[in-house]
């Protein structure tokens, strides 16, 4: 029984001086595709069981990537097992395979970082972030790249990798609200409590002022010139906030006009002393 199941085993299907393929051989590469795929399935549906539809989507074509991979390694494997001399073909291709892989360095560590992004969920879809200055919505988080719509309706193609070397601001991490400040100064001798009173005024007249958290005036600072007042409020769109705080402006001066607060601009004596 043994010696029959050795001579299926060994029975050559292709027989040749250079290639050497037998029923074992095919067995062996069969069952290598199946397990690894096996593997693969298993890795695949423990990693994306708790990641939203479309990051799952994104991360099992990465996984067939991964697939295409690993089968032309079996099948060189099979090759090399069948008698072909693939150290021949490796040696050749070295030089050629070297400077592929520095040219696509940096297209798998856009990859890499893109999957690491999806994984841990540090960024997702609607976030408003900040990168290099600038800040916008993400669009779509893709494997290599990630689009943002800035405030002035242009989009920013950013490479995966830069979230992961640079530093970047997440305004909706912790929640979709943005504390947002307007800073101004009033003139030294200003009734300090009237300027707090209508600053206050000034948020609850803005519709796009949040109630809660609560609006906070703080005086900031004795200056050269003046006295510094910073207005500290939240927003429910941090990517409105420029035109929000633009209109609390508007209002501000309005109504330091109305109650005698002058805004003050900075001022030098100059000493002329004669000879």
């Amino acid at each position: 029984m043994l010696k029959a199941i050795n001579e299926i085993i060994n029975f050559k299907i292709i027989d040749t001086d250079t290639i050497d393929i037998t029923v074992g051989t095919i067995s062996l590469l069969i069952i290598v595709l199946v397990v690894t795929s096996l593997v693969l399935k298993a890795i695949r549906i423990i990693v994306t069981r708790k990641l939203p539809k479309e990051d799952k989507n994104k991360f099992i074509s990465f996984f067939q990537f991964i697939r295409y991979i690993v089968f032309i390694f079996a099948f060189i494997f099979a090759l090399d097992v069948s008698g072909v001399n693939m150290s021949v073909l490796l040696t050749a291709s070295a030089a050629l395979l070297v400077g592929l892989g520095f040219a696509l360095q940096q297209l798998f560590q856009d990859i890499i970082s893109g999957i690491l992004i999806i994984i841990d969920q540090s960024l997702h879809v609607g976030d408003i972030v900040e990168v290099d200055g600038r800040v916008g919505r993400v669009l779509e988080i893709k494997l290599r790249t990630t689009r943002v719509v800035t405030r002035n309706n242009r989009v920013m193609v950013i490479p995966n990798h830069k979230f992961m070397l640079d530093t970047l601001f997440n305004w909706t991490q912790n929640s979709f609200t943005n504390r947002e400040q307007v800073d101004v100064g009033v003139a030294y001798g200003s009734d300090v409590e009237l300027v707090r009173k209508v600053l206050f005024e000034c948020a609850r007249e803005c519709t796009e002022v949040l109630n809660e958290p609560k609006v906070e005036v703080l005086f900031e600072d004795f200056a050269d010139s003046s006295l510094n007042f910073s207005l500290y409020f939240y927003v429910s769109d941090g990517m409105s906030s420029p035109y929000i705080k633009s209109d609390l402006r508007f209002k501000i001066d309005a109504a330091f006009r109305k109650n005698g607060i002058s805004i003050p601009f900075p001022q030098r004596d100059i000493h002329v002393i004669s000879k």
